[in-house]
């Protein structure tokens, strides 16, 4: 096999850091999706019930009104909604990327 010159090792380096980068920025999503996800899921319970509700702030519960709850819900799921949206926008220039440094490293070594 021929040896592999500088500027394709640089490449091959390269490109296994955009795959670590985007392993991580996957990991982000994930973790926003389920955030997200029970963010949806107690806006959903606050909006069956009737009455004022209780909010857990570091170990002390407090009553709230039915309205402050829903209105603080519904900016953290649109806030959570935004950087999903952002995390999706670098996934895809990542992976465009990486496809690309990906088909130049196998046309050097073939």
């Amino acid at each position: 096999m021929e040896k592999i010159n500088q500027e394709t090792q640089e490449k091959i380096q390269h490109l296994q850091i955009l795959e670590q980068n985007l392993q991580s920025l996957l990991m982000q999503k994930q973790a926003f999706q389920m955030e997200l996800s029970e963010t949806e899921n107690a806006l959903k319970e606050v909006g069956k019930t009737k009455n004022d509700v209780h909010k857990l702030i570091g170990q002390v519960m407090i009553k709230v009104s039915k309205q402050e709850i829903e209105k603080e819900f519904k900016q953290k799921k649109d806030i959570l909604s935004l950087r999903t949206k952002s995390i999706d926008s670098q996934e895809k220039k990542l992976k465009e990327e990486a496809e690309k440094l990906k088909e130049e490293v196998m046309k050097k070594i073939k």
